[in-house]
């Protein structure tokens, strides 16, 4: 199906729908279906909740509200607490269900106060080629995906977001900080900070699209793969700041930035 065409079953789904709530991080793919939501229903139809917690980064629950206030659509910031739940600390491998089935639990409340149809989020047809548990809380509390619906990819999202003006067309993939810590081991506020700490200085220093994955004494940074060489340039002041945080070891992976690379070792167990 083109590109066009897509877009096209998209707003249609979502003008069927009648009055939606959007579960809105902010990032690429939220902010492109909250821009479609508007394109087709009235404002009063359309609500924003962005989810805040210890592991969504501050810099990006700012960026929320900008994006959401440039848009001109209600938003509302709620505060989740999945950190009480000590299945979800525990950190197993379907973490991000325990994750989900909090955040979800409060849109479908706030569904229901605001008097709006369906929840919605901005799961699209990339997301099926990784391991994402998160989909099990999604089918549980009956949250609908229209991106994912229409069949729309990543790719075609920015693409899509770039002919609609929007200035996230080329932001970098967003994740959960949680997503940084290896299956099994404990999730704290201390991590969850020091993670939050190390990737803000690194994109501070010019690296867009950077994750920080904690193993306690070392981290593994991951850099797009043309960054490589610039970090290697910058070395001594990233060991510096890193040691500082408390990293007594710090390595490069030189396979680069990838999606869910956390997730390299379940795959692998299963061949």
């Amino acid at each position: 199906m083109l590109i066009d065409n897509k877009f096209l079953r998209l707003k249609e789904i979502i003008s069927k729908m009648g009055s939606v709530l959007i579960a809105f991080s902010g990032g690429v793919d939220s902010t492109f279906l909250l821009k479609a939501a508007l394109l087709v229903l009235p404002e009063d139809k359309v609500l924003a909740i962005t989810a805040n917690s210890a592991t969504y980064p501050r810099e990006e629950l700012i960026c929320a509200r900008k994006t959401a206030y440039g848009l001109e659509v209600r938003h509302k910031v709620i505060q989740t607490h999945e950190l009480n739940d000590k299945r979800f600390l525990l950190n197993p491998a379907k973490r991000c269900y325990f994750c989900k089935s909090e955040l979800f639990s409060r849109l479908k409340k706030e569904a229901r106060k605001a008097g709006l149809n369906f929840v919605l989020d901005a799961t699209n047809a990339s997301d099926k080629k990784d391991f994402r548990p998160g989909a099990m809380a999604k089918n549980r509390f009956k949250i609908r995906s229209p991106l994912e619906e229409a069949g729309i990819t990543k790719k075609e999202i920015r693409v899509l977001s770039r002919r609609l003006g929007l200035s996230s067309w080329d932001k970098p993939s967003l994740a959960c900080l949680a997503s940084r810590i290896p299956y099994g081991r404990k999730i704290t506020p201390g991590l969850l900070k020091r993670i939050e700490q190390a990737e803000s200085y690194l994109k501070r220093m010019g690296f867009k699209q950077v994750r920080v994955r904690d193993y306690d004494g070392f981290c593994r940074i991951e850099v797009d793969g043309q960054n490589i060489p610039r970090i290697m340039h910058k070395r001594n002041l990233v060991v510096e700041k890193l040691k500082g945080l408390g990293y007594n070891y710090i390595t490069l992976d030189l396979e680069g930035y990838r999606t869910g690379s956390l997730n390299e070792v379940l795959r692998a167990g299963k061949e």
